[in-house]
């Protein structure tokens, strides 16, 4: 694993780390050579949420790659991080006359709903970041979430010798929440001397906050963080940590060590002032070009194969292609500090 190297390196490693993730990007066995040309019709965008300024970036980026794509668009629509409105929605699409549609699945199974709708119309759906565990998709975009726990893991246990630390999980109903949860721990293992406690936030930032409070009052020794999602995470865990009078400047013996996971300006501004050590990025631009890539060619005809990644063969639960994109992990050059 590798790490920018000083204050400034940081920005440069997050930006050639999404540009070799679009440029290196896993193209899935494709069941018709090339990418037909086809009248697509309208494209339906399912957002999970907007308040992450990781799905802001998501959302940013989609009529940049629409237009560039040659695809008409529908105006997105979002889905607040409620399942049951997500399902309302993806049928509110449908009805709008969708004749493909792009969207981030809040809970793993409970779409299954809306993807039966879309195949009862012939309309195919590309997933990104969440895969669905049943319900028909034409494509998951997603990054391997595994190794974001991994990596995360491997920063924290490299840099705290021993003591408690705790992880900020996302939703379990979520594939992506489960995935990172488990290599977290899984990967803790490897480092006896530390101890995990969890909190399952449901990607809540309000959740994080109550729950962090609680822990830090009953376990004031923690010595490492890692925030599954710091689109939502950040702030609260931020605010928590500063008014428990915890919040430490990096290379202080009293900091607490914080990995993060989105790769946003606001982590990046957060590493800069020493808040947090690291972030693990995810590329939301990559989730927005290849999501409408995918569509457009499902909605020409093409079928998709699961395509391997660089560390192992990559197979979606359902059945259709699965094209994950790397990970790259970002923080100041703190030497070899352990605590």
């Amino acid at each position: 694993m590798s790490f920018a190297k000083g204050p400034l390196a940081v920005r440069r490693s997050f930006r050639s780390s999404l540009f070799t993730m679009a440029a290196v990007a896993c193209i899935a066995s494709l069941g018709v050579a090339g990418t037909a040309q086809a009248d697509t019709g309208k494209i339906g965008l399912d957002l999970p949420l907007l308040t992450s300024p990781f799905w802001q970036s998501y959302n940013n980026y989609l009529p940049k790659y629409a237009k560039d794509s040659g695809l008409d668009i529908l105006a997105p629509v979002n889905s607040n991080g409620d399942p049951a409105q997500q399902i309302t929605d993806m049928n509110n699409l449908l009805n709008l006359g969708a004749k493909g549609i792009v969207v981030g699945p809040l809970d793993s199974a409970a779409i299954s709903r809306a993807l039966d709708a879309a195949a009862a119309k012939n309309v195919p759906v590309v997933a990104v970041d969440v895969a669905p565990t049943q319900g028909k998709v034409a494509m998951v975009v997603r990054a391997d979430n595994r190794a974001y726990g991994e990596k995360a893991c491997k920063y924290i246990g490299d840099h705290v010798k021993s003591g408690k630390v705790v992880q900020i999980m996302g939703d379990l109903a979520s594939v992506n929440g489960r995935d990172r949860s488990e290599a977290f721990r899984s990967c803790m293992k490897a480092y006896p001397g530390l101890t995990v406690l969890e909190i399952p936030a449901a990607w809540k930032g309000d959740v994080a906050a109550t729950a962090l409070d609680s822990l830090l009052t009953a376990n004031p020794d923690v010595k490492g963080i890692y925030m599954q999602a710091g689109g939502v995470y950040l702030s609260p865990t931020l605010q928590t940590l500063r008014r428990k009078q915890m919040l430490f400047p990096v290379g202080d013996p009293k900091h607490v060590v914080i990995v993060s996971n989105d790769g946003i300006p606001q982590e990046f501004d957060a590493i800069r002032r020493g808040d947090i050590d690291a972030t693990v990025s995810q590329p939301a631009d990559s989730y927005a070009k290849y999501g409408l890539f995918y569509i457009k060619a499902a909605l020409a005809g093409q079928t998709f194969k699961p395509g391997p990644d660089r560390s192992r063969q990559q197979h979606h639960p359902v059945g259709a292609g699965d094209s994950r994109r790397p990970t790259a992990c970002a923080a100041r050059d703190e030497g070899e500090r352990r605590r």
